[in-house]
């Protein structure tokens, strides 16, 4: 994997010249019950942004922007949420300032709270004739901390996962949860902060939805942009 940081400027410059791709990891520090690690989100999208960058060579992964609209979490320690408004702007200006380079920014979103911001400032660079992509990882399964995030994070970092501390959270769909989450906040449903079932989830579970997910991801980037030889 080529990590952008760990290179010099003239290399960059030449990979970028190439036609390199940059992609960029897009998660939060926020609580992920009493189980996960407030890191989650932002593991979940550098992992994926790693495996794209092992399979195809002319993809640069950029540092992680690890803090992300979460005030839905706020009342949790150790939440650091900078809201939809900064998160809008800083995307805005990281893919502009990325652009003076690369002809093409992947950003890789893995929380949920982002999306609203980052479609706002997809739109905002669209205006300007960026050619800028997002990917947004969908599980499929239970809203937040639940199966779905253990099992994955069970195979990136299990060292970071207790699960002798993982219990069942409210286990609503998230659209029914929604309407008091945007009001209220996680707390009100879910004192554990877990939304969906943790128990019973594995790495080989993990392995197989990161599969998939990578799977999603090659194939959208592959139709965006094509490989170099």
């Amino acid at each position: 994997m080529t990590e952008l940081a760990d290179l010099t400027w003239p290399r960059v410059r030449d990979l970028a010249k190439a036609g390199a791709v940059l992609a960029l990891p897009v998660g939060s520090t926020e609580q992920h019950g009493p189980h996960l690690p407030l890191s989650t989100d932002t593991d979940i999208a550098v992992e994926l942004c790693r495996r794209l960058a092992l399979a195809r060579k002319d993809v640069l992964v950029a540092p992680p922007l690890a803090y992300g609209s979460s005030g839905e979490h706020a009342d949790f320690a150790g939440t650091l949420s900078i809201g939809q408004d900064a998160v809008e702007l800083v995307l805005v200006e990281l893919v502009r300032s990325a652009m003076r380079t690369f002809q093409r920014v992947l950003v890789v979103s893995a929380h949920g709270g982002n999306a609203e911001p980052a479609t706002k400032a997809l739109r905002r660079l669209h205006a300007e004739s960026r050619d800028v992509r997002m990917f947004t990882p969908n599980y499929g399964g239970d809203a937040h901390a639940g199966w779905s995030e253990t099992a994955i994070q069970l195979a990136i970092r299990p060292m970071y996962v207790w699960m002798n501390r993982a219990r069942p959270g409210d286990t609503r769909p998230l659209a029914e949860l929604m309407p008091v989450l945007r009001t209220t906040g996680v707390r009100t449903v879910s004192p554990s902060g877990v939304l969906g079932d943790p128990t019973g989830a594995s790495a080989d579970e993990g392995r197989v939805l990161l599969d998939l997910l990578t799977g999603q991801l090659m194939r959208e980037m592959d139709a965006w942009s094509p490989a170099m030889a």
